[in-house]
């Protein structure tokens, strides 16, 4: 398999003063605290992050913190680069720094004010694949409004290209029709895996994963309106041998007050993979909850934690270490990814990108950035995943199967969690 080009352009080490020769005023009216910068680069969705105060002179910024990330393939960067009519000049990456903050209390309304912007275009080094420390260093982004001969606030920032290759998979049918997977490069496609959805009455006694399997009622249409389980998905090589599986292990319900699967009581999938000391035997890697939220807009809510090595088979909710949560648009779709550079919905700690050693579960270093992402498709949508995956995690062609079966997990889920009160699309519910 050979990766695909990209980079990511990583943003951090914000800090926010006043130089010693500018005036007072600057200092009270200006830096008001909290001050936020929003981060753009066109083509991307703006991202924002808080901006440091630095007090004094002895001071400076966090040498290793991260403010954002942007990853960009080869089309993203012609796109960049490209000219045009309404486009005199490459792209820049942008860093609009603002102080307060927006909103109204008391019934008193409040406007966050820009201080400045620091700009960085785009250039040829861009492509080259190499790692480049693009800015490093404080810059004037605004002049002292009240003496224009006097500097004004100043912002530290780093900005980083480091290439970031990935492998690039598809699910070339829907997970329940128990499709192929290939892998991507350029326009070919290569037969890698295969999926097979199973949702089998009971389980057989000589089924090495019937210690996960949630056995359905003989009754399965009734059941179906109370509850959604026994649902699994085997990945296997192309010489047919199992490599790893997502299992469901405790059932999708609906809350006692509604029709959907309820944040607090979420369904949950164990993803597994062989034991590479036991024949027949398979370990717990990762525990997948999803869930349905209604945020303003339907979302499905997905809480992946890795298990530790040697925990509970179960691995109870809580348990392992959270290394993502994500809300996805029921309607439109979008992206579950692992990534510990990235904010995510909720306030939880992720592990420091520089604790690396200690952050490895079955020779899979989580740590570092980018790991991997799936896209998903609307509920009104066929779903195809496809799915991006870091290279350092793959040292050989089972290394991918794992996320395969996670991936496959996160797909389903957007099945698993359609309210009660409608029926499954018919291709699911009647496959098997």
């Amino acid at each position: 398999m050979d990766p695909q080009p990209f980079v990511r352009l990583s943003i951090g080490s914000l800090g926010l003063r006043v130089p010693i020769a500018a005036s007072k005023a600057v200092r009270s009216d200006a830096l008001s605290s909290p001050c936020t910068c929003e981060i753009r680069l066109r083509g991307f969705p703006m991202q924002v992050a808080p901006v440091p105060l630095i007090n004094s002179p002895e001071e400076g910024p966090d040498p290793h913190s991260f403010a954002a990330s942007f990853y960009l393939e080869e089309s993203n960067l012609r796109a960049l680069l490209s000219h045009s009519c309404f486009q005199a000049a490459n792209a820049h990456l942008e860093i609009a720094v603002f102080s307060g903050r927006e909103g109204g209390h008391c019934g008193i309304s409040s406007r966050k004010q820009q201080i400045g912007a620091f700009k960085l275009q785009v250039g040829s080094e861009w492509t080259e694949g190499k790692a480049v420390l693009l800015h490093n260093g404080w810059t004037v982004i605004g002049k002292n409004k009240h003496d224009g001969s006097k500097p004004g606030v100043e912002l530290h920032v780093r900005v980083r290209l480091d290439p970031d290759p990935r492998f690039v998979f598809q699910f070339e049918g829907e997970t329940t029709s128990s499709p192929q997977i290939v892998h991507l490069q350029g326009n070919s496609k290569q037969p890698i895996f295969s999926c097979k959805f199973l949702r089998e009455r009971r389980a057989s006694q000589s089924d090495p994963l019937s210690s996960y399997w949630l056995t359905s009622s003989s009754s399965e249409q009734e059941n179906e309106r109370r509850e959604r389980k026994g649902w699994r998905v085997m990945i296997h090589d192309l010489s047919g041998s199992v490599v790893a599986a997502a299992s469901m292990v405790t059932p999708f319900v609906p809350s006692a007050d509604c029709d959907r699967v309820a944040r607090s009581n979420p369904g949950a999938w164990l993803i597994l993979h062989p034991d590479p000391g036991g024949i027949d035997t398979w370990r717990p890697w990762g525990r997948l909850e999803a869930w349905r939220e209604r945020n303003g807009k339907d979302s499905i809510g997905c809480r992946f934690h890795l298990i530790e090595e040697g925990g509970c088979s179960l691995a109870v909710a809580g348990g392992g270490v959270l290394v993502s949560e994500i809300l996805i648009s029921a309607e439109k779709g979008g992206e579950f990814f692992i990534d510990t550079t990235r904010q995510t919905p909720v306030p939880t700690p992720l592990p420091s990108p520089q604790s690396s050693g200690d952050f490895v579960y079955y020779g899979h270093d989580m740590s570092g950035g980018f790991v991997m992402n799936c896209h998903i498709q609307g509920e009104s949508k066929s779903s195809k995943p496809v799915v991006h995956l870091a290279t350092r995690h793959v040292k050989c062609v089972e290394d991918a199967a794992i996320f395969m079966a996670l991936a496959a997990a996160v797909d389903l889920s957007r099945e698993a969690c359609r309210p009660f009160r409608r029926r499954l699309r018919h291709h699911t519910s009647n496959s098997f």
